[in-house]
Order: structure tokens, then sequence, then C-alpha cells
């Protein structure tokens, strides 16, 4: 999940925000204030309404926030890099480099979350609880009255056992720890997060026929996104084993065709294009790369522009180029490959480039490692 703003950093982790946020945020905080606020404190100012529901929806996503920072700190202090949290329509994504290293660390970094947001909701419960013995009543009531509920049922639905909630994280870390097989818990917990999608699909359906509106289809929503989550975990899952041992200097092409990023993409198509049977070109400089040119990013220059545009105007900028070394482990190379350079990566050793991995080194590397997984199971 892509963040389409950055908040700054805590813990010395970026913080974003996509966009979605913006819908979910409204969508709040006009429930509150148009809706459950009113009904409930009757003969307010619409003014008090809307605040307190702005106000209660911004604490809301504070405590998404400590949910998932709370992830990034002890992932950190189990030997994981995090790159990143964002906040989006559905939560919070912390962004994890690498797997944990045992059960127990898979346990404490999925446990953590689900524990701070059932915390922060005890929190709002325990002081609504002494505003509501000295005699307060009102919107300030009603809105730390909410803010515990929708954080007790946050904690709640997030330990639901099935991927990709924390919930899953913990059945995994179970049955990893039972089994001793890491693939085969992580498809148990993807598994389970298919069924439990399913179910929302089917109950947010029902409740939608028989009058219950936008509520059964935001339910439905979050069941198919759940489904599709869990069908790419499981797919994760056994490509990671498949490529387990690999390294990305087994897979590489070694010294790949380079060009200057001063050519223009005329001169690229007359001479490159039909020579080179690649799809990505690496744009080097004194043997360092400084960017990468695809066929679909000069594809999309109009052929009368071309000769009056180089590639290093249309490529890949150099501070977004995935970069790796030949030493490193494939598995690990994976989730970044999602960045700028359109799913590749370049090699490096002491900042020169010698070699390139692509989509298609990675399909015959899983092809190879699944082969070789069928002939151990057979052997077994």
């Amino acid at each position: 999940m892509k963040a389409s703003f950055r908040l700054g950093r805590i813990a010395g982790v970026p913080v974003g925000v996509n966009w979605s946020v913006l819908v979910i945020f409204l969508l709040i905080a006009w429930a509150l204030a148009a809706n459950q606020f009113p009904r409930s404190y009757p003969g307010r100012p619409t003014w008090e309404y809307v605040l307190a529901g702005l106000a209660a929806a911004v604490v809301f996503f504070l405590g998404l926030l400590a949910h998932e920072v709370s992830h990034a700190v002890i992932a950190k202090r189990n030997g994981l890099q995090v790159e990143g949290i964002t906040l989006w329509l559905f939560g919070g994504v912390s962004e994890l480099r690498g797997e944990a290293r045992d059960p127990g660390a898979e346990l404490r970094i999925a446990g953590i979350g689900p524990l701070v947001s059932l915390l922060v909701g005890v929190f709002f419960g325990a002081i609504a609880v002494v505003l509501t013995l000295a005699g307060q009543r009102g919107l300030l009531l009603g809105s730390l009255a909410w803010l515990a509920g929708i954080n007790v049922l946050l904690a709640i639905f997030n330990v639901l056992p099935a991927a990709p909630l924390d919930g899953g994280r913990l059945l995994r870390a179970a049955v990893w720890k039972a089994t001793g097989d890491r693939t085969k818990a992580s498809v148990v917990a993807a598994r389970a997060g298919w069924v439990l999608g399913a179910l929302l699909i089917g109950l947010g359906l029902v409740q939608f026929a028989t009058g219950f509106g936008i509520g059964g289809l935001w339910l439905a929503l979050i069941g198919w996104f759940l489904i599709g989550a869990a069908g790419v975990e499981e797919r994760q899952a056994r490509m990671g084993s498949a490529l387990h041992g690999v390294r990305v200097g087994d897979v590489m092409t070694p010294q790949p065709q380079t060009a200057s990023a001063e050519m223009t993409v005329a001169d690229f198509v007359d001479h490159y294009l039909f020579a080179y049977r690649h799809s990505a070109l690496p744009l080097t400089e004194d043997g360092r790369p400084i960017g990468l040119v695809t066929l679909d990013r000069v594809r999309g220059i109009p052929a009368d522009r071309r000769s009056a545009t180089t590639l290093g105007e249309v490529s890949c900028r150099a501070e977004d180029l995935v970069l790796a070394r030949p030493e490193e482990q494939l598995n690990e190379l994976l989730p970044r490959l999602s960045q700028c350079a359109d799913g590749r990566a370049l090699v490096v050793t002491d900042q020169r480039l010698v070699g390139i991995v692509s989509p298609s080194d990675i399909s015959r590397a899983v092809q190879r490692g699944s082969l070789r997984d069928q002939m151990a199971g057979s052997r077994r």
C-alpha cells in the first residue's frame, strides 16, 4: 500500500497516509455527527456534533497509528527492518522487510498490535466510567464511550485467527511452533483468511438484503479484501518456499547491456530496441547505475518528441532504483520489487552494476524451486 503523503517519522519509522483514509475518516465523522450523537444527545447545536465527530475520528486514527507503531517497534527489536507505516482504508500496514526468525518473534510482533488497541480502549473506557460516576453527561462522554468500544472491537477483530489479520499471524506462529514448517503455517493462516472473508461476504449480503443497508455492504467489502489478501499471502508463502536459499546472484542476468542517460529515445529505438533482447535497459555513469528505462516508458513518448527526449528524462530515477547485492537472499529482495523500477532490480558490487534481475528471472527460479520441492517431497 503506497502512501499518498508522508507525516514524518515515529520511532525512526517513516509514517504515511494513503488518500483512502480520507474516505473512511469522513464516513466516521459523518456517522457520528449526523446520526449517533444527535440520536443519543438531542438538542445540541449542529457545530457541537460536527466538532465531536471530527475529534473522535482524529483520535480513532491516532489509535490505529499507535497499533501500527507498536508492530514496528517490536519488529525492530526482533531484528526486522521496517520500511514504513501507511494508514489506509482498512486500517494500517507496517511494511516489514524479512520474516520473523522464529515462532516466538512472530507471536510478539503480531500480538502487540491488538494488545495496544485493547489498552487504548480500556483507557478511554476508564475515563468514561469516571465521568459517569462524577455525574457528567454529554458529547464528551459519548465520544469517550465510542472510542472505548471501537478500540476494543478493533482488538477483538484483529485477533480472529485468519490472515492477513494479526490473529492470522498468531495462528501462523502456533502452527509453525507445532509443525516446524513455516510455509505450512502460512498456508493454514491464509486459508483461514479465505474462509473468514467468505463468511463476512455472506453475512454482509444477508444484512444488506434484510435492511441493514450500507453496514452490510461494508462488511462484504471487508470480506472481499480478506479473500484477496489471503490469496496473495498463500502465493507469497509458496513462492518463498520455492526460493528458499536462492541468492540474487544465482538468478541475475550478469553484465547487462547499458546506455547513457544522454542518449535520445530516438537513438534507443533505432539502435537498441530490436538488437537488445531484454525489455529494460540500465543507465550508467562510470559503471554506477543512475536510472532504468523500460519499453513501456519509451512507448509513452510520442514519435515526434523522441529525438528531443533523453533516456534520463523518462527513466526511473537513481533514488528510486531497487538495488541488490549478489549475496542477498532472493526472498529478501521480492518485497522491494514493487517500487519504481517496474519489477526489476539492479545488482551492484561496490556501487558498480554487475547484473539485473527481471520478473522472468524470478519466474524461472520459482519453477526450479517448486520442482525441487516436489522431488524432495516424493523422496520423503
